[in-house]
């Protein structure tokens, strides 16, 4: 995984065996990538690597995450829950999702158009972090399945790390668990997670 943000843009984010390579989506889509990061530094943030991709910041707090895939570039957004979104450009990246939080492009040329719209996002979001305004903490209760419950009643040290883990990445493993249909199945990814939670990490956190 890529430390230097310079070799994510002529590289890749080296989290696959397509690094460096004509076949990286990183490449692929490299003049979007190129603009996009402009129009992330000309709104003011901060540059920095995380998780392998370009990440930028403003008064010490995430605003936008930049990347690629083979369908074309995304740019999410932390703390989507706060957006407006008046030009309705904001998706769910996935069914377990639980705000519009990514802008996804997939032509070049939409950047140019989409410019003036992401840059007001962009100080929208900011302008919350310089505030210190934050989403209200969502709170439902987890329904955790039982063979999870069992795991954390048997073991204090993984409970303990559980309970410190944020909503989201306790709800990672919810689905995690919950994705498998047999028991011993379950047993068996809860397991696996054990060294992961122990860490902090949620269920697609490397």
């Amino acid at each position: 995984m890529i430390t230097q943000i310079a070799d994510y843009f002529d590289k890749g984010c080296g989290r696959c065996a397509r690094f460096d390579s004509a076949d990286c989506s990183v490449r692929i889509w490299q003049d979007g990538l190129r603009a996009l990061r402009q129009i992330c530094l000309d709104a003011g943030l901060v540059e920095q690597v995380k998780w392998g991709h370009p990440c930028y910041a403003h008064a010490g707090r995430n605003i936008v995450i930049i990347g690629a895939q083979r369908g074309g570039i995304r740019l999410g957004f932390f703390n989507a829950s706060l957006m407006r979104d008046p030009s309705g450009v904001l998706e769910r990246q996935g069914p377990n999702t639980q705000h519009p939080d990514t802008i996804r492009l997939t032509k070049t040329t939409q950047i140019s158009a989409l410019a003036p719209v992401i840059t007001a996002y962009l100080v929208e979001a900011a302008g919350y972090a310089e505030a210190g305004i934050t989403p209200t903490k969502d709170a439902t209760t987890l329904d955790l399945p039982e063979e999870l419950v069992a795991a954390l009643d048997a073991d204090a040290e993984l409970a303990e790390a559980f309970a410190a883990l944020t909503a989201g990445r306790q709800k990672s493993y919810v689905i995690l668990v919950n994705g498998a249909k047999a028991q011993a199945t379950k047993l068996v990814r809860i397991a696996k997670a054990r060294d992961r939670i122990i860490a902090g990490k949620g269920a697609q956190e490397r």
